[in-house]
């Protein structure tokens, strides 16, 4: 197995967390140097707060580790495409390199709603998509089946 694959298997299991908690099943990994330094998954729901997302809180726990903002020469890997909230954190924490699972057709801020490329900030990530597209699709389609099954047919929870 490749590392990129190996990462993204990681992030899938915050994801599967996340799944566990009734939250949508994102889950994110920040790599330097070969080594997982942090890990988290969605607490939107849990928690009760809009802006506890996988990204957001993997980049909080990589800060502190290092001990700094900034978090040159770290990969982030997450199963789901950014939204402009968390492409901002990831662009502001100086994440050199960003790797997806699969793309987010309603939020996502690297090229599916926003295309991050067409910006000049000044920070450049670089982006890949579609590791491990499969099984990070599938977590998504599974958890919204499950919820609609839950809930009488709609997405959102009671």
């Amino acid at each position: 197995m490749i590392e990129k694959e190996k990462f993204m298997n990681e992030a899938l299991k915050e994801a599967e967390k996340a799944y566990k908690k009734e939250e949508i099943p994102v889950g994110a990994v920040i790599v330097k140097d070969g080594k997982i330094i942090a890990r988290a998954h969605n607490l939107k729901e849990t928690k009760k707060s809009s802006i506890l997302h996988a990204e957001i809180l993997a980049i909080k726990k990589a800060s502190q580790k290092l001990e700094a903002w900034r978090l040159e020469n770290c990969e982030m890997y997450v199963t789901l495409e950014p939204c402009m909230m968390c492409m901002g954190a990831i662009i502001n924490a100086r994440i050199k390199k960003l790797y997806i699972g699969t793309l987010d057709p309603k939020t996502g801020a690297c090229e599916s709603v926003i295309n991050i490329k067409d910006y000049k900030f000044n920070h450049k990530v670089e982006i890949e998509t579609g590791i491990q597209q499969k099984k990070c699709e599938y977590i998504l389609k599974d958890f919204f089946k499950m919820l609609r099954e839950k809930n009488g047919g709609k997405n959102e929870k009671k």
